[in-house]
C-alpha cells in the first residue's frame, strides 16, 4: 500500500487528513462555462487559495497543470458524458488508469449515477477501475450520485448513504456525494461509509454564507472535505472562496471566520 499512501498524501492534507478538491471537468459535460475559459488561469487561482487537488480530463494537464506557484494534486477523471446526449445520466470511460499514471496523476475519479437506466454498466466500470487502481496503487475517487426514475429526491439521506456505501464497497478510497441538508442526516452518510466522504458543491449559488455553512455542517458531521467546482472556479473571487473553504476544512474555522477571507481587497 506504499504507493497509494504516497499518492494520497498529495491530495489529502497530511496534518488535517482532509481535502479541498476543485473539479474542473465541466468542459466535456457542458462546455467552457464561466470560470473555465482560461484553464491555466483558473487552476492558478484555486491553487493560490489553498486547493489540495484539481480534477480534470486527460487532455487538459498538458497546457495548464503545475505551471507556476504552489504544487497541487492532480486527479484525472476517467468518465465522460455530455448534456447533449439523449440520456445525460450515461457515463462512459474515456481514459484508463494506465493513461492517468503516464500523465502524472495522483488519483483517478469515476462518475456513477445509481438509479439510471445504465446503472449496471457504470457499476461494472467502477468495479473494473477499482481493480486496476488496486493493481497500480492508484487512489480512486468515486463520484456517487442518485439519479433515475426511482429516485424521488437525490438529496434524501436514504439514497445518499446507499450511494456512499456502494462506492466504498466497490473499491473507492474517497467517496463524493451530495450534501443531505443537515448535520444529523449527513452524519448517517458518514457513519455508513467506511471510507472518507467529501461533499459535492452542486449548482452555482449566489450566497457565499449558505455555501460555506454547508461546508461547515458537512465537516461537523464527519466529512473528510469538499469537492466543489462551479462555486469555486466560477466565483467572482475564486482564490478567496477557496481560501475560505480551506480554513473551514483544515483549520476548523467558523462560517464567520471563513467569510472574512471574502471581505476587502480585489478579486483574484
Amino acid at each position: 500500500m506504499l504507493g497509494k499512501a504516497i499518492r494520497m498524501e498529495r491530495i489529502m492534507d497530511r496534518n488535517s487528513h482532509k481535502t479541498v478538491i476543485i473539479p474542473m471537468d465541466h468542459g466535456v459535460t457542458v462546455g467552457p462555462i464561466e470560470g473555465l475559459g482560461d484553464m491555466r488561469g483558473a487552476v492558478a487561482k484555486v491553487v493560490a487559495g489553498g486547493a489540495n487537488a484539481v480534477l480534470m480530463h486527460k487532455g487538459v494537464p498538458r497546457f495548464c497543470h503545475r505551471g507556476s506557484g504552489k504544487d497541487v494534486g492532480l486527479i484525472i477523471h476517467l468518465s465522460a458524458g455530455t448534456v447533449l446526449s439523449p440520456d445525460p445520466n450515461v457515463k462512459e470511460l474515456v481514459c484508463t488508469v494506465e493513461e492517468a499514471l503516464k500523465i502524472g496523476a495522483d488519483a483517478v475519479s469515476v462518475h456513477i449515477n445509481l438509479g439510471a437506466e445504465t446503472e449496471s454498466a457504470m457499476l461494472k466500470q467502477l468495479g473494473e477501475v477499482g481493480s486496476k487502481c488496486s493493481e497500480w496503487q492508484m487512489p480512486l475517487l468515486a463520484m456517487m450520485y442518485t439519479r433515475g426514475p426511482k429516485v424521488e429526491n437525490e438529496f434524501d439521506v436514504k439514497y445518499v448513504k446507499h450511494a456512499a456505501r456502494v462506492g466504498a464497497e466497490l473499491g473507492a478510497d474517497i467517496v463524493k456525494v451530495a450534501y443531505t441538508g443537515s448535520v444529523e442526516s449527513f452524519g448517517e452518510v458518514v457513519e455508513g461509509c467506511p471510507m472518507p466522504v467529501v461533499i459535492a458543491g452542486g449548482e452555482k449559488v449566489s450566497n457565499d454564507a449558505e455555501m460555506l455553512r454547508m461546508v461547515h455542517e458537512a465537516l461537523e458531521a464527519g466529512a473528510a472535505g469538499v469537492s466543489i467546482g462551479r462555486n469555486a472556479f466560477g466565483h467572482e473571487r475564486p482564490t478567496q472562496i477557496v481560501e475560505a473553504m480551506s480554513r473551514i476544512v483544515h483549520d476548523g474555522a467558523s462560517v464567520a471566520e471563513a467569510m472574512s477571507c471574502l471581505k476587502g481587497g480585489q478579486g483574484v
